[in-house]
């Protein structure tokens, strides 16, 4: 099993501080988010990372390393800048990801989720679908939504839910793809038309991590679920 991480983006409205800091290094709960991801996921049998590179890049792979500090092996997708966006960034890195689906997770997101059960969902992702997709409730920074959920199944309208940034993919979704910097959205959008693609929704501790403000909010979460333990 396989996961990767996209870390590329310039993270602008946490400005200044990823002026120096690349996003996924932002420590929330005294760990960088990255960090969060690989432990977790690490801790769920995943041995296999891959991440990509675009906006200091080279201090991110300095501060995660080899992964050998944390029981697995990381890989690197370089992109340069600027960088590939989404669906780009991912379509370059699947040399290092293989056919088998893998896991997709965003480099500033952070969530207490049942990690085991999503390695779980990635190895028996059935064979006729794309994606799977963890949504959330739609957040205040984000109240349109992207996606409805008919069932276990994705649906481009009503769009009640918000992509977590969370999913496990398969290389198939890439199909006809070309080089160059594209999003993941509307590849989603085309296999939920297909009845391709799958989702459920979590209710537990998740933020996107894209601003002071929400930066604030999770670190205080935490605290106050500190407290309570």
């Amino acid at each position: 099993m396989k996961a990767m991480i996209l870390a590329a983006g310039r993270g602008e409205r946490m400005r200044p501080l990823t002026d120096r800091l690349p996003k996924p290094l932002i420590a929330v709960g005294g760990r960088p988010l990255i960090e969060h991801h690989i432990v977790n996921l690490a801790a769920a049998g995943v041995r296999e990372f891959v991440i990509n590179l675009g906006w200091l890049g080279e201090r991110l792979r300095e501060a995660v390393g080899d992964g050998s500090r944390f029981g697995v092996r990381i890989s690197y997708a370089l992109e340069g800048w600027p960088a590939l966006d989404t669906g780009g960034g991912v379509f370059n890195a699947l040399p290092l990801l293989g056919d088998a689906p893998f896991l997709l997770l965003n480099g500033d997101v952070y969530a207490k989720c049942d990690w085991p059960a999503w390695v779980d969902r990635a190895r028996a992702l059935p064979e006729n679908d794309l994606a799977h997709l963890l949504l959330v409730s739609n957040p205040p920074h984000h109240p349109n939504g992207d996606f409805g959920l008919i069932g276990s199944r994705i649906c481009n309208t009503p769009a009640q839910f918000t992509f977590s940034g969370i999913s496990v993919q398969r290389a198939a979704l890439f199909a006809g793809c070309q080089p160059g910097a594209f999003p993941l959205l509307p590849l989603w959008r085309k296999a939920a038309a297909a009845d391709r693609i799958s989702g459920d929704v979590f209710e537990g501790l998740w933020s996107d991590v894209g601003t002071p403000e929400r930066l604030r909010r999770i670190e205080s979460q935490l605290r106050r679920r500190k407290v309570q333990d």
